[in-house]
């Protein structure tokens, strides 16, 4: 089946999911969310505009590295939308993030460190635990597993 031109400035729904690598059910997820935002033409077809592309990147890398649906939306309300998204838009807004991102760091480095020993959950079940964990002082500070809980 052939596919439908548009104009040079908007794609079709498939063509973002194919240029983008996502399908057409997250890219209607995304609009529904205000992530990205469409038109209908007379047909009632949705319609993107080009910088729909550099959103839905965005978007994607901001879920990898685990930011909240909810603050990626915050943050692209902030570009503009009577112009495409320069370099530094995107550098001001992803900066915003920084020091989420190096307590996300750090938080892993601290899993990945301590994952093999105690910690501190309560359980008592390995042998470390015993020894850095006496009588479960860690589960009097609280539930959960304390020494990933601490900040470094």
């Amino acid at each position: 089946m052939p596919r439908q031109r548009t104009t040079f400035h908007e794609l079709t729904v498939g063509q973002v999911a194919e240029r983008s690598g996502v399908a057409i059910s997250a890219l209607h997820f995304y609009e529904r969310k205000g992530l990205i935002r469409g038109t209908r033409t007379a047909n009632n077809q949705r319609r993107y505009s080009r910088d729909t592309l550099r959103r839905v990147a965005f978007i994607r890398a901001s879920q990898h590295v685990g930011i909240s649906l909810t603050a990626i939306r915050e943050a692209l309300d902030q570009l503009p939308s009577e112009r495409t998204p320069t370099r530094d838009d995107w550098a001001r807004l992803s900066a915003t993030w920084r020091t989420e991102l190096d307590a996300r760091i750090a938080q892993l480095q601290a899993l990945r460190d301590d994952l093999t020993e105690c910690i501190g959950c309560g359980c008592l079940s390995l042998r470390a635990c015993q020894l850095t964990n006496p009588r479960d002082v860690l589960g009097r500070e609280g539930s959960g597993a304390r020494r990933l809980l601490r900040t470094r």
